[in-house]
């Protein structure tokens, strides 16, 4: 049995926020056929209550498929909603149909802040705006926000017990909370209000979280219960900053984050010897956990491939809706993630620095925690002290 679902949301550029009514907005049906719940004891649903992510390209697109798919395997009892901007491609909504219970179209919405998005050097983060369309699913009672690069590690349908806004803090400012993950209550009245604040206010930050921290600033101190704890919002790259914190508490992690410039799809993945390829460090790049880029990856290559590769059969596909030409199938495309990705040159030796230069770099911020600040190397000094 085949039923179709319709995602519908009347949206409207950052220029024309409060230039039109919602009632005034143009709208068109999309729909999307997705498999009948009833058939599959996997998608037996809570109606009222959905797990929500966002994917503006086919990149994302990926991670949106291995978050639903995580969600599922660990037998979640919610329904789970994607939003797609219209850059992602139809083979593409149609596998996160198939995982997904609705698909809603919406149009990409944009903070065009080049100066704060330049502060963080992620200019892309931009149209993160378009998570805000979250509020107008008002069909459910209460959803979970999570981002397309994040994965569920275990099941977490108890963040629906918590109230609006409820989120973890921030690795880097722990009185903001991290939007990447946040439990939110749909209304279209909160919706107007949020973009009327941004019409009105901008992002400190040029994108989603600066608006959110804004627009619900009470939260670093009103109720201790709308703070998540970090477990559910773990960042990637903040393990290495806490170690010690990572492996007393890192067991019970139910949710990663892949914060940063480089996401997962952005690696190679060998499948048979179940590694992470082109994973090293660099100036320019964050270091994210190896076991959950692999985690990541078994998800991605058990259980997203093969709907893929269904989806696309001979039909060339790109991982990005910039690229405006590739050539290949998706076998191709598949074949190249899982093999080895060509060594990089070697590094040039870095330059040994002087006790002073360490400490200047201490007190500005600039600590090596994968190199000569390393726990490691901090725990066997101190141990040379204490003999």
């Amino acid at each position: 049995m085949i039923r179709k679902m319709w995602g519908l949301i009347p949206v409207l550029d950052c220029s024309q926020l409060l230039r039109f009514c919602p009632s005034q907005c143009k709208t068109s049906l999309v729909s999307f056929t997705t498999p009948d719940p009833r058939a599959d004891p996997r998608h037996c649903t809570m109606s009222d209550q959905a797990f929500v992510t966002l994917a503006t390209n086919d990149s994302y697109a990926k991670g949106a498929m291995v978050l639903g798919q995580s969600l599922r395997n660990h037998n979640t009892s919610k329904k789970l909603v994607v939003l797609v901007g219209p850059h992602v491609a139809e083979p593409c909504r149609e596998v996160l149909g198939s995982i997904f219970d609705e698909v809603c179209l919406v149009n990409i919405m944009d903070s065009d802040d080049e100066a704060h998005l330049a502060l963080m050097k992620r200019p892309d983060l931009g149209v993160t705006f378009t998570k805000l369309h979250c509020w107008t699913l008002t069909q459910y009672s209460k959803c979970v926000f999570m981002d397309a690069d994040t994965v569920v590690l275990s099941n977490i349908d108890e963040l629906f017990e918590r109230e609006e806004l409820s989120a973890a803090p921030d690795p880097g400012w722990p009185d903001c909370f991290n939007s990447g993950v946040f439990v939110f209550t749909p209304s279209n009245e909160t919706h107007e209000k949020l973009l009327a604040f941004c019409e009105e206010n901008g992002s400190f930050d040029g994108g989603d979280q600066g608006v959110l921290n804004s627009f619900f600033n009470t939260w670093a101190t009103a109720d201790i219960t709308k703070h998540l704890p970090f477990i559910y919002n773990l960042s990637s790259i903040a393990i290495y900053s806490y170690l010690p914190a990572f492996k007393q508490y890192g067991r019970n992690a139910k949710v990663v984050h892949f914060l940063g410039k480089l996401k997962p799809w952005n690696y190679s993945y060998d499948a048979e010897k179940g590694e992470v390829k082109g994973h090293a460090l660099s100036p320019d790049s964050s270091h994210l956990h190896p076991d959950y880029l692999v985690m990541w990856w078994q998800v991605y290559t058990e259980s997203v491939v093969p709907l893929l590769q269904k989806a696309h059969g001979e039909t060339p596909f790109s991982g990005d809706f910039e690229e405006e030409s590739h050539k290949g199938n998706l076998q191709e495309e598949v074949r190249e993630e899982s093999q080895p990705a060509a060594p990089p040159p070697p590094p040039p030796p870095p330059r040994q620095l002087s006790s002073e230069e360490r400490k200047q770099r201490w007190e500005d911020g600039q600590i090596d925690y994968m190199g000569d600040d390393a726990f490691a190397h901090i725990e066997k000094k101190l141990n040379t002290f204490l003999k």
